[in-house]
């Protein structure tokens, strides 16, 4: 066992944090298959006097059964790569350069964990003043970036605009 304070409260935590993360794994599927139970016998009881006891379980595990197949068909399809299909669609293979572009295609694929890391990245900005001037000066460049983008696009349409609507001689 290491001497070092330090190292054994650090290894504790995370002894601790794996068994907690275990612990409430483990409550949640027993909490899940309860109410999966639960919600069979629920579904049999209110068709029991409309079928039967017997119709009543061939109704109910039918209908299992279903959502059973319908969950391994859904994980056993090939995914469809949004990217390929859009990319399928335009006709042009030229990938975005930009990296607002690729910021912005990274929150629009993972939407919930760039939620949680703004809100992290504004709990830690609240207590540090450094991270919130390096957050500032990095927002502010990213903004130039874009103005500057937005300019380019706006000129490259302005001289296709012009160059497209010109009299031929």
């Amino acid at each position: 066992m290491p001497d070092s304070a330090w190292l054994q409260g650090v290894l504790r935590k995370a002894v601790a944090a794996i068994i907690g993360f275990m612990l409430a794994f483990v409550l949640l599927v027993a909490l899940l298959i309860t109410g999966f139970y639960m919600l069979v016998n629920a579904a049999m009881l209110a068709l029991s006097p409309v079928m039967g006891e017997a119709g009543a379980m061939a109704v109910t595990g039918m209908s299992c059964l279903l959502l059973l197949a319908l969950f391994f068909y859904r994980m056993t399809r090939p995914a469809t790569s949004k990217k390929a299909a859009g990319a399928a669609g335009e006709g042009d293979d030229q990938p975005s350069t930009s990296p607002i572009d690729a910021i912005r295609d990274l929150v629009r694929n993972n939407p919930l964990e760039a939620v949680f890391a703004a809100f992290t990245l504004g709990v830690v900005e609240q207590g540090d003043p450094r991270l919130k001037s390096l957050l500032l000066q990095g927002g502010m460049v990213l903004m130039k970036e874009a103005e500057a983008e937005q300019a380019r696009d706006k000129d490259k349409t302005d001289s296709r605009e012009s160059g497209t609507d010109a009299p031929v001689t």
